[in-house]
């Protein structure tokens, strides 16, 4: 920090780079903050808001002494960047990134720019939005933010960066490069092939006429909810980690042979035991903390059967500036009357609608916020 002001520097304004440049803001309203971008409506809406000082199209002078600059382009995009960042290093600058997938990068840059202090970052946070216009200033908070350091970062640079991630109120997680590919292809990349694969074997083995797809809520659409993921970014992903992934199906597919094995000879006691297992490892799992898959926020509540209740609903919502991300009748074993189910993009969307709900006399029967 020159003279204690806080000097940052990002090459990309989409989600993640847009959310962490608000939350920089806003922590630091005194930072002179940085971005170039390709295109010119994320660099002009984060000027209009108050967000960067400066925005360009190409690395220039503004990008000098930075204390840290963040590459949040694809990994082939950040490094034909780096190159022409490496001027306007200082010592004192640490180099980041913000993937998904670290040692690639981390290899690339043993290459090109050795001395660089790099340390590689992963938020553990995101959306299924994309683009600035869906940043905020909140998206990191309590999420992991893991660092994959490089052999040129020294541990004071390690511990500046973890310091300034807390002061972000994100959770920093220092972890080796690869160690790290590993775990989030354990927890990320393996839930979403699953997750594609499943929702691909019910199109396929659905019959003519379309029950499977009739009667596919519930907990089905919970559980393959990641499906609805950007294909192309999961392709890319797929690309640059295929060993974790590959190594971690193959785990997948011998779990599922244990298991069809349990089935076939009907041992109750194996399958309870394993049952049991899971569900207390999974009631274990933290509901605080913000994970690498984005959490649902939803809620479920009473309906009345006549002509335009679900609009009645809706309108309640939207006059009071409540965003609905999905919004239908959920008819199942757990709500044997049928119940209402809306989704929201924001925790604070879902605790705003079950207080205005209730106060218009619904009856909530259960939320995720």
């Amino acid at each position: 920090m020159e003279n204690g002001r806080l000097k940052v520097g990002f090459i990309a304004l989409g989600l993640i780079g847009g959310s962490i440049a608000m939350t920089i803001r806003k922590k630091y309203p005194d930072a002179e903050i940085i971005a170039l971008n390709r295109s010119d409506a994320p660099l002009e809406a984060a000027l209009s808001d108050g967000i960067i000082q400066y925005g360009t199209h190409t690395v220039d002078e503004h990008f000098r002494d930075c204390d840290f600059i963040f590459l949040c382009a694809p990994v082939s995009t950040n490094i034909r960047f780096v190159k022409d960042l490496l001027p306007y290093l200082s010592e004192k600058t640490i180099l980041t990134d913000v993937g998904s997938v670290k040692s690639e990068i981390h290899k690339a840059l043993e290459k090109i720019a050795p001395d660089a202090r790099f340390i590689g970052g992963h938020p553990m946070a995101g959306s299924e939005k994309s683009g600035y216009e869906n940043a905020n200033d909140h998206l990191i908070e309590n999420a992991y933010f893991i660092l994959t350091p490089s052999p040129s970062a020294t541990p004071d640079d390690v511990k500046r960066y973890e310091d300034f991630v807390r002061s972000l109120d994100s959770i920093p997680l220092t972890l080796a490069p690869d160690q790290h590919d590993f775990v989030t292809a354990a927890i990320s990349h393996l839930p979403h092939m699953i997750a594609y694969s499943l929702v691909d074997l019910i199109h396929e083995s659905d019959s003519p006429e379309q029950y499977m797809r009739a009667i596919a809520a519930g907990g089905f659409k919970d559980i393959t909810r990641i499906a609805s993921s950007d294909p192309t970014m999961w392709e890319q992903i797929c690309m640059a980690n295929p060993d974790n992934i590959l190594k971690l199906m193959d785990m997948y597919q011998q779990k599922l042979s244990d298991l069809k094995e349990l089935i076939a000879k009907r041992d109750s006691d194996s399958l309870i035991d394993l049952f049991d297992r899971a569900k207390q490892y999974r009631n274990s799992l933290s509901d605080i903390n913000v994970g690498a898959i984005p959490k649902v926020y939803d809620l479920h509540c009473d309906i009345i059967d006549e002509a335009g209740a679900i609009a009645t609903i809706a309108t309640i919502l939207s006059t009071h500036s409540v965003s609905i991300r999905n919004i239908g009748i959920v008819h199942n074993r757990t709500y044997e009357e049928g119940a209402l189910h809306i989704e929201f993009y924001e925790s604070e969307a879902c605790s705003k609608a079950v207080n205005l709900l209730m106060k218009h006399g619904y009856r909530i029967l259960d939320s995720r916020s």
